[in-house]
């Protein structure tokens, strides 16, 4: 579903990128923007070539967390572009604090590096403005003043440096902070204290932002609305640490074959608590066939359709001793809410989201006991 939302560009370095649909709002309102002020579409076209030279720093900033992450053995999915930035998914965060430093770290440090080749390259061509002149302007000279496109971008990366320093999650100063936290205390507890001075910055930012700037406002509501969910996240995995796939394994559940039809599996949502379903040929799994992709396919190709026509092959295949963690946080990320575990080369089960919420809520009840 992501990948239809975006516009995939490339893959460099082994990574692919995509550009989100979203992303294309803020081209035409900066051209709208650029033009209203100056009544010229050159002036338009600037504007947003400037916003494409921005944003590709923001991907050379991802790349700083990935190519990092990648030292570590952590690949990342993919770097997609959004209207307020980008984000790296990595497939996990390093559990070492100096590694994870090190990753959060590199993105703002790639940053602070092209900041520093756009200062030579002014300083060098005679092109950097004189600062005294620029401070003794009066504020409305200074929107006349044709600052060189090197020197807007040479700001525009510092601000980026210290916007992604602010220790709050998922900024990069949130994460570092985690980090430098957890070389004194374990992870959990870590990932709540950063947590909190995440949402109270939050807090601030849509105080100012109602009175200065409106940007502040979604800023804030993205931080605040980041920092629970990472700490929410963080609390599941402890709480999965000591459990295997042996543990919630589902042996009792319907199975679906390529060749019944979609009403089949209408029924079986209907009659029972199953929303997710294996599709398997004669022992062997073959797809998966989500409540989602039920519906999607009932809609596209009608109840008489095969299984086969709506089901999805991205699922992960588990085994009984794998962690947990590993499992929740490949759930999360992207992967299927049902999946097949295989022992021995033999199908004996499935684990779903809802067996693991499931476990969760049975582990929160013991320890309150």
């Amino acid at each position: 579903m992501k990948r239809q939302l975006s516009l995939y560009i490339g893959r460099f370095a082994g990574i692919k990128v995509y550009i989100h649909w979203t992303f294309w709002i803020i081209l035409v309102w900066v051209f709208y923007m650029y033009y209203n002020i100056n009544q010229d579409a050159g002036e338009g076209l600037k504007g947003v070539l400037f916003i494409l030279a921005l944003f590709a720093c923001v991907v050379l900033h991802e790349y700083g967390h990935a190519l990092t992450a990648r030292k570590y053995h952590i690949n990342t999915r993919r770097i997609t572009l959004y209207p307020i930035g980008g984000i790296a998914s990595l497939e996990a965060m390093p559990e070492k604090p100096g590694q994870e430093l090190m990753v959060a770290a590199a993105g703002p440090l790639v940053n602070v590096v092209i900041a520093a080749i756009l200062w030579a390259y002014l300083q060098f061509s005679g092109q950097m403005p004189d600062f005294a002149s620029l401070q003794n302007a009066d504020p409305a000279d200074l929107q006349q003043i044709d600052l060189p496109f090197a020197f807007n971008l040479l700001v525009a990366n510092i601000i980026l440096v210290v916007f992604n320093l602010i220790p709050a999650f998922p900024l990069d100063g949130g994460r570092m902070l985690r980090a430098s936290l957890a070389f004194g205390m374990d992870r959990t507890r870590a990932t709540r204290i950063a947590a909190t001075i995440g949402q109270l910055l939050a807090v601030a930012f849509v105080f100012f932002g109602f009175f200065f700037n409106f940007w502040l406002v979604i800023i804030g509501f993205f931080v605040y609305l980041g920092a629970g969910s990472e700490a929410k996240y963080e609390s599941i995995r402890t709480g999965l640490s000591d459990y295997r796939v042996e543990d919630v394994v589902m042996r009792k559940f319907s199975l679906l074959s390529p060749e019944d039809t979609l009403d089949k599996a209408v029924q079986l949502l209907l009659n029972s608590q199953e929303h997710d379903f294996i599709v398997a040929a004669e022992d062997r799994v073959v797809g998966v066939l989500t409540r989602k992709e039920l519906i999607k396919g009932l809609s596209e190709n009608g109840k008489t359709a095969p299984v086969s026509q709506a089901m999805s092959q991205d699922y992960i295949v588990l085994h009984p001793n794998m962690p947990l963690q590993e499992v929740y946080h490949k759930m999360m990320t992207g992967a299927s809410t049902v999946n097949p575990v295989i022992e021995n080369g033999r199908f004996i089960g499935i684990v779903n989201k809802t067996n693991i919420d499931e476990l969760l809520m049975v582990d929160s009840a013991l320890r309150q006991s």
